[in-house]
């Protein structure tokens, strides 16, 4: 089976796995500071902050706002679900808000529509790695928090995506365009910001002891907790997948543009199929190619017909206020027609282009076969 999502890791991670099972050392040490320190040169940002998930990381940066409890957050229905549940888990209340049909992400335009007098934030996701219009989203005058899960490498007017709003999220699980098994950051302009989500993650404490008698104290094994925090702490062999991972990342974005490119030249022409959006380059953008994403007809039709090829296809995402659990009564038209058409289809560095050469032949033997 050709799976929908993938990574590719090799030597390079498995040799810094072994360092660190060799020293003894796997939890959060010197690797973690490494890739902080590497990731955040990369973002051109001065302060990144690892957690043990991306899901974790938008808590973080939830709690970094420290929005009044019951606060309006505006999150774009069509995303995951870890977007709202953090929101609740803040004690806040997700709204959920249409996206563009063509991007798949918020516009301002969009937005506005549910700001209300208990609106405190507002979260931007830029799906599949397209950078959102962020400009006009800003100058509505709220926090915006940036989920960059799928943006590791995506810019937006030649910032990288996540250092543009008031915080930044990125996740680096098992099939991000850089993974780590399990891993998520989190950065942001504002110092204060980044000096507490250092404290944050380690359950709110201070210092851990040993940074404690480094430093002469005596009595180092009482530690100071600044307010309570769930432990979100990355280890250091998940950041060593993560080292091994960045020095690979411009090979492994390029082999991905290459799929993209191919997907784009061959798909462009076939009247029933819509493509996805490429990045604005004349504005400064640039895209992550997460994942591809198009629109069809007799969807659950296709999804089968390469399911029974061997070609695994999926839909990301289900929008949220269709699930019973947030009682949501909102009519959103186009995340609710991209949850009838929309299908994602294999991108990933572990495909070959012979696999790619199958999937658009089953995909276009579909057409064929159902007349379209």
């Amino acid at each position: 089976m050709i799976n929908v999502f993938g990574s590719k890791v090799g030597e390079e991670e498995i040799r810094q796995v072994t360092e660190s099972i060799g020293k003894q050392w796997m939890g959060m040490g010197p690797k973690t500071k490494q890739f902080e320190k590497e990731i955040a040169e990369r973002l051109h940002t001065d302060r990144f902050v690892l957690v043990d998930s991306g899901s974790n990381g938008l808590y973080m940066a939830l709690s970094l706002l420290n929005l009044p409890k019951g606060s309006e957050v505006i999150i774009p229905s069509f995303t995951w679900v870890s977007c709202a549940q953090v929101v609740m888990m803040a004690g806040c209340t997700p709204v959920f808000c249409d996206v563009d049909i063509q991007s798949q992400n918020i516009t301002a335009e969009l937005v506005k529509p549910h700001i209300t007098s208990n609106t405190g934030a507002i979260m931007a996701v830029h799906y599949a790695g397209l950078p959102v219009d962020l400009d006009p989203i800003l100058e509505l005058g709220y926090p915006v928090i940036e989920d960059a899960c799928h943006a590791i490498d995506s810019k937006y007017k030649g910032k990288s995506c996540g250092t543009v709003g008031a915080v930044g999220v990125y996740s680096f699980d098992a099939v991000k365009n850089l993974c780590m098994g399990e891993g998520g950051g989190v950065t942001s302009s504002n110092s204060k910001y980044m000096e507490r989500a250092n404290v944050l993650r380690y359950c709110g404490i201070g210092k851990s002891g040993f940074e404690a008698s480094t430093h002469g104290k005596e009595r180092w094994w009482e530690y100071n907790i600044v307010e309570p925090f769930i432990k979100m702490n990355p280890s250091d062999i998940a950041a060593g997948i993560g080292l091994a991972q960045l020095q690979k990342l411009d090979e492994l974005q390029e082999y991905r543009k290459k799929i993209w490119d191919i997907y784009q030249e061959e798909f462009r022409e076939i009247s029933w199929i819509q493509t996805p959006m490429d990045a604005d380059t004349a504005r400064g953008d640039q895209h992550s190619y997460f994942t591809y994403f198009i629109r069809v007809p007799k969807r659950d039709q296709m999804a089968k017909y390469l399911f029974d090829n061997g070609i695994y296809t999926t839909l990301r995402y289900h929008p949220l206020h269709l699930n019973p659990l947030y009682q949501s009564k909102e009519s959103l038209p186009n995340s609710e027609l991209l949850n009838e058409q929309g299908l994602n289809i294999p991108l990933h560095p572990s495909l070959s282009m012979e696999d790619v050469d199958q999937i658009i032949h089953y995909c276009k033997k579909f057409g064929e076969e159902m007349k379209l």
